[in-house]
């Protein structure tokens, strides 16, 4: 299956990989959603959660994965949604959600709440089934904000497996949410594959492993920010992008280069190892308001001082994690902080 490799733009991907079958349908949902939420005057954001699969077969049996559940975009949806914000969660097929991924991981799973209630012999009646006593309040204070939301209506969920799904709906829904111009934010926590095998190459059945090793060679997924800033959200939206890397050194200087490359507002960097208790928040630095009368000269205006790090550190807990309601989470705080400079971007500061 070795080929030589195609250089894709976000322009020739779009016009040679096919849409899916449920896009149509999918932004139709959205289209609905942005404007009751444009009415009543919130901001929106919309969260990208989970990984991306990079089918081999276009029958497919096999396909290349990355190991993320979701946990940073489900938790961060919630925060968004108690900071009043309206969360468009579009999340890796069954992945982590909001509210239910409390009781997804098996080290808290959701049977162990349950007891069955004995029922009078005799009868036909089956037994009742009720919360265990130690659990209640935790599964009352999850269960009263997910009832608070879908009263409200302010959960949109919409489900992608590919890397094509995901550009896809990541287009539409980017150009949907720019009639909110500065109130649409943007945050992109999805695990994203950087290679893909096109449509053109791919084998139409299962490929046989008969004649021994595989080889195949894959293309790079179009860089897509440049396009979602200058185009897609129309250059209003709050764009918010992760880097994840193991090597702490190349961490805030990549931070910085993707910053430079795409021109969106924030990078939040997190080391694999460490990214549950802490991240370093990435921007450009405010330009300083000028002298009345005198005019930059813009060549030479960007200097190695242009951009501004932050970090964000939580205690790291001493005992096992039983309950994620019960303990501190990075993303309450990484929620908080990009809800104010959101504010700020609003109000034009």
């Amino acid at each position: 299956m070795s080929e030589e490799p195609t250089s894709f733009s976000a322009d020739s991907y779009f016009a040679t990989q096919p849409a899916p079958p449920t896009l149509e349908h999918d932004i139709a949902g959205v289209k609905e959603f942005v404007a009751r939420q444009a009415k009543e005057g919130r901001n929106v954001v919309l969260v990208t959660s989970g990984g991306t699969t990079v089918p081999l077969e276009l029958n497919v049996v096999r396909f290349l994965d990355n190991f993320s559940a979701g946990t940073r975009g489900a938790t961060s949806a919630e925060y968004f949604l108690k900071a009043g914000y309206a969360v468009i969660f579009m999340h890796r097929q069954f992945s982590l959600q909001p509210f239910s991924r409390h009781y997804s991981h098996s080290t808290n799973p959701f049977l162990d709440f349950l007891e069955i209630e004995g029922s009078k012999s005799g009868t036909a009646t089956p037994p009742a089934i009720s919360v265990t006593h130690a659990m209640r309040k935790d599964l009352v204070e999850v269960l009263t904000a997910y009832k608070s939301v879908h009263a409200a209506g302010t959960l949109h969920t919409l489900t992608f497996v590919t890397v094509n799904d995901y550009l896809w709906l990541l287009r539409a829904l980017s150009q949907e949410l720019s009639v909110l111009k500065r109130k649409a934010m943007y945050y992109l926590a999805a695990a994203v594959s950087d290679f893909f095998l096109p449509r053109q190459k791919m084998s139409e059945h299962k490929i046989q492993s008969g004649k021994g090793s595989l080889h195949i060679e894959m293309d790079q997924v179009p860089k897509i920010l440049k396009p979602m800033v200058d185009v897609w959200t129309r250059g209003d939206g709050f764009i918010v992008s992760f880097k994840l890397e193991t090597d702490e050194q190349l961490l805030v200087p990549k931070a910085r280069a993707a910053l430079e490359r795409y021109g969106h507002q924030v990078v939040v960097g997190n080391d694999l190892h460490r990214r549950k208790f802490e991240v370093v928040f990435v921007s450009r630095k405010p330009l300083p308001p000028l002298p009345p009368g005198v005019t930059v000269n813009p060549i030479g205006e960007e200097t190695t001082s242009s951009f501004a790090e932050s970090w964000l550190r939580i205690d790291i807990p001493t005992s096992p994690i039983v309950h994620t309601n019960q303990v501190k989470e990075i993303e309450e705080d990484i929620v908080a902080e990009l809800v104010r400079r959101h504010e700020r971007w609003i109000q034009g500061r």
